[in-house]
């Protein structure tokens, strides 16, 4: 059977020796002094190993937020996640990220293209061209199927492939971060909107507490069982009063502005309810950090991929001393006259390896590896830099809900306590048993024992959403990721 001039090209071609030049060849990369010097923090280093109490910790729902029970809340979080323009450039640069690991892949491919030239030349009569082609006019006709492959015998192409699917995993994570982070601050504005809401409500109580208290006090004057000192104290409290309402009204309208840009659509908060803290159901979450707390946080996620990508990148840059091998070869139909370019007699082929070694680089390959190695370093560093600071959110966010509980039954106990002594300040003051200075430091312990229980039922709201969004956001990696990311809790 005939062989193809191709199969014949191969067979003439010695390609086996180029390759065995080449590994010959690779003993010549002086890598020697260079690496990183940064070690990966893991889960025991960090104080939170498995114990039986920690690991039955649940995950979170992926929509957690629901767990208040505000409809309103639901859809200002879904708007938020549809429209709002950070969300929407981190989903972007997942994108970007994903094309760039597609690009590095196909180095991995051979390329293959076709080329036509019908080009009509005037060839010049001094130069090599003997006549009677110097001098003459001629249709110049080039039909031509070129492939190349680089043969990525040192893993050059593989580790950039890597490099870029780790940037790619590390902007997945971040989208996702991203909209764990948005979730959060939607949930924590709309409460924070609530508070203000709740603290007008106590400022209304205490003007109208006060104007009563002004009317009496008036009526008495009239009567003559108190001066004018008294009158003016009391007459005193109600543009303070007046005054402090519309200083919660204005932080109720920044509140509101805050809520629109997190959404991303102007004046949506104008058409909501103002919100209650009443109407919120607390969400019950376990109070203690979980075991795999590493596994659960897509910025943790993010900042382990950046590590695995700078490790491939360090990876790629010790091929850079190797040599580079590339196999090419043509074959087509080259003519002048463009009525012979199909004919017998017009074909041409070439096939055949290319080898580039760097030998003096003048320092620039060694350059690069120690930048790539400081790279990485930087990511080890940012990566456990991240960690700490899960690690401490979460402690954090466990304190304060802990604490926010023993805070509110011991308020709740004062503000009775407050309560029952301004009735009883009260009273005896009608009765011309006390002076209005008790009044008026009894009312002074009420409402602030009042400003108090709001403040503190919106810091324990405000604490479930922080503890959520600490202990992740109810994020899983995707399963394309899992299957090759490393556990940060066993990788050193």
């Amino acid at each position: 059977m005939t062989e193809s001039f191709a199969v014949r090209a191969l067979r003439r071609t010695p390609v086996v020796a180029a390759a065995l030049a080449v590994v010959a060849l690779a003993g010549c990369a002086d890598m020697a002094g260079i690496g990183s010097h940064a070690t990966l923090r893991d889960a025991t280093t960090l104080g939170i190993t498995a114990d039986p109490a920690r690991a039955n910790v649940p995950s979170l729902d992926s929509q957690w937020w629901q767990a208040f029970g505000d409809s309103q809340l639901n859809a200002l979080v879904d708007q938020a996640v549809a429209g709002n323009p950070n969300l929407q450039v981190a989903r972007a640069r997942l994108v970007r990220a994903q094309a760039s690991a597609d690009i590095a892949g196909a180095a991995l491919l051979p390329k293959v293209g076709a080329d036509l030239n019908l080009n009509r030349q005037k060839f010049n009569s001094n130069y090599i061209y003997p006549a009677p082609l110097g001098g003459s006019t001629q249709n110049i006709g080039l039909l031509q199927l070129g492939a190349s492959w680089e043969l990525d015998f040192f893993g050059k192409n593989r580790s950039a492939l890597d490099t870029a699917l780790g940037g790619a995993n590390a902007a997945a994570a971040d989208a996702d971060a991203a909209r764990v982070l948005l979730a959060s601050n939607v949930a924590r504005s709309y409460f924070q909107w609530a508070r203000l809401n709740e603290q007008v409500e106590v400022a209304k109580r205490t003007l109208a507490q006060r104007d009563e208290t002004f009317k009496l006090v008036r009526d008495r004057v009239s009567a003559g069982l108190d001066t004018r000192l008294e009158l003016r104290q009391s007459e005193g409290g109600l543009p303070e009063a007046r005054q402090q309402i519309e200083a919660l009204n204005e932080q109720i309208a920044l509140q509101q502005h805050a809520l629109d840009a997190l959404v991303g659509q102007p004046n949506v908060s104008a058409s909501l309810k103002p919100p209650v803290l009443a109407g919120v159901k607390p969400m019950a979450l376990q109070a203690n950090i979980p075991a795999d707390l590493l596994g659960r946080r897509a910025d943790i996620a993010a900042a382990r991929w950046r590590v695995e990508a700078a490790t491939s990148d360090v990876a790629n840059a010790k091929t850079q001393f190797y040599p580079n091998v590339n196999l090419t070869a043509f074959a087509g139909f080259q003519s002048l006259g463009f009525g012979k370019l199909l004919k017998s007699g017009s074909e041409q082929w070439g096939v055949g390896p290319a080898i580039h070694l760097p030998i003096f680089e003048g320092g620039r390959l060694r350059a690069n590896l120690r930048g790539k190695s400081a790279d990485l370093d930087v990511a080890i560093e940012s990566y456990n830099a991240t960690v700490l600071d899960a690690v401490r959110d979460a402690a954090d966010q466990v304190s304060s809900a802990q604490s926010i509980t023993r805070q509110q039954t011991e308020q709740r106990a004062a503000q009775t306590a407050a309560e029952g002594a301004y009735d009883i300040a009260v009273q005896r003051y009608r009765a011309g048993l006390g002076n209005y200075l008790n009044v008026l430091t009894a009312e002074t312990a009420v409402l602030a024992q009042r400003r108090l229980a709001v403040d503190l039922a919106a810091r324990a709201l405000d604490t479930q959403v922080g503890l959520a969004r600490a202990l992740g956001g109810g994020w899983q990696p995707p399963a394309t990721a899992t299957a090759s990311a490393p556990t940060a809790a066993t990788q050193n």
